[in-house]
């Protein structure tokens, strides 16, 4: 019988209803192929520059560079990730970064500076008119930004950012809330309050060039400022409203499209704070992932567009998950960079490598041993299961990872307790006939229902077709 190891992250309230776990994995689908689809190993992390103490704030690359906000400085790289130390930038916490293709935009929360790669000066906006930044967007020429704590959205003059009128700034207020985040996109300028989203165009007026789009309004805003993000031709953010918060959106239109599962947003809603959940994006292999951290609950997850999936990644350190290292993100010199929260390195995402730069990335899979509807309550003898799996993939040399292991536990509670730990054999270098078997696996006792749990730390290649599990049943 076939298992219904395939599938996404999906862990209810009650693990009893289902208890579907999918960490640093995730499906693709497939068009022709062994089956209708598989799951695949997330990349590792390849360390490519070490840049100040850190965390990595933000990042953005135009021109030949990569600029880091690292710590308390500002970084410029080359193609060869060679760093330059630029200056230094005020507070902690996320940056906002965009450029007009000489200046370089650093809105620091506040204090906010501007680098220009022409004269290579670097200075803190200081024009007695500048309210500060949260958030800075690009848009025809000029910088556009909100003021923290305000409704106010602010230009910067014509393709100079150290400059402000007094005057040039408007009130978002087809509601009261303040606004929290925003971006430009489609070259409409997206404001988001605590409660609602409007979205303004440059109408090219001489007084003040924004002006709100009629109809563009929806009572859906935002519950963290930097979960705003581009992907696949459209934004996405992490939701609020009146009456609460914690669903994920993407825009269609001018409205919000929920694309979070009841499943997630019941692991999202239960945190202490979302309000610093940050969010970046990426592709590979045509998939476009929109990857949201927690910081304060120590937790990623992962919305998948090719295949509306979730799942979750996790750093792994002391035998415990925890938040993917990764915090923000910028394509550059051929790779997909992500910056560390914790210190001043700078990664290359990696399909081929499985390991978070020195530390194993552990890779789980948990699921119901029968499909859907299928528990008849009563016992059964489970004989065997075995995984489906690309085997012969063992690294050469004598090193972690030349003889394979995956492990399995199960529970036989619905996901409350699990036994212990047995081992398999993935296969060594080459040897890929090898079938990866686990057998002797008992009666299935109390609710008459079992979750298997499949997981490895080896930094080898994962790929999962199937499972088939050989069963009897009693009348019992």
């Amino acid at each position: 019988m076939q298992t219904p190891i395939l599938g996404s992250a999906y862990v209810a309230r009650s693990v009893n209803a289902a208890d579907n776990r999918m960490v640093n994995l995730f499906p693709e689908v497939l068009q022709e192929g062994k089956t209708a689809a598989y799951l695949q190993r997330v990349p590792g992390l390849v360390l490519r520059a070490t840049l100040g103490v850190g965390p990595i704030r933000g990042m953005n690359a135009f021109g030949d560079y990569l600029y880091v906000a690292s710590g308390s400085s500002l970084y410029r790289v080359d193609q060869a990730y060679n760093s330059t130390l630029i200056g230094t930038l005020a507070n902690d916490g996320p940056v906002s970064m965009a450029n007009n293709g000489t200046q370089l935009f650093i809105a620091c929360n506040g204090p906010s500076y501007i680098y220009n790669t022409s004269t290579l000066a670097f200075q803190q906006i200081t024009d007695p008119d500048f309210p500060g930044a949260l958030t800075v967007s690009y848009l025809d020429g000029y910088f556009v930004f909100i003021e923290p704590n305000s409704q106010r959205v602010w230009v910067t003059s014509l393709n100079d950012g150290t400059m402000i009128d007094p005057l040039d700034f408007a009130s978002a207020e087809g509601d009261p809330d303040g606004l929290v985040s925003s971006i430009v996109d489609h070259s409409e300028v997206w404001l988001f309050g605590t409660n609602s989203v409007e979205v303004w165009y440059n109408s090219g007026a001489a007084d003040f060039p924004l002006q709100r789009i009629q109809g563009a309004f929806n009572e859906i805003g935002c519950a963290a400022t930097f979960s705003v993000a581009k992907l696949d031709n459209g934004l996405f953010w992490l939701g609020a409203d009146a009456r609460g918060k914690g669903i994920v959106y993407r825009a269609n239109g001018y409205t919000g499209q929920r694309i979070s599962t009841h499943a997630v947003e019941w692991q999202i809603q239960g945190y202490a704070n979302i309000d610093d959940a940050v969010a970046y994006t990426y592709q590979q292999d045509g998939h476009s992932f929109y990857v949201l951290n927690f910081p304060s609950a120590n937790a990623t997850w992962v919305y998948d567009v090719a295949t509306g999936a979730w799942h979750e990644r996790a750093g792994f350190d002391n035998g415990i998950f925890t938040r993917q290292r990764g915090t923000c993100q910028a394509s550059f010199a051929g790779d997909i960079l992500v910056g560390d929260y914790q210190n001043g390195r700078v990664y290359a995402y990696d399909i081929n490598y499985h390991q978070d730069y020195d530390r194993p990335q552990r890779w789980l899979r948990s699921w119901r041993a029968l499909p859907t509807n299928a528990n008849n309550f009563k016992r059964t003898a489970q004989h065997s299961l075995q995984i489906d799996i690309e085997s012969g993939v063992g690294l050469d040399g004598l090193v972690q990872g030349s003889d394979p292991q995956i492990m399995l536990r199960w529970s036989d509670d619905g996901g409350h307790t699990w036994s212990n730990e047995h081992w398999a054999e993935m296969g060594k270098l080459g040897r890929y006939n090898t079938r990866v078997f686990f057998r002797r696996l008992g009666m299935t006792m109390k609710l008459r229902d079992r979750v298997y749990e499949l997981s490895g730390t080896d930094p080898v290649e994962i790929n999962i077709m199937g499972a088939d599990l050989i069963l009897g049943q009693t009348n019992a």
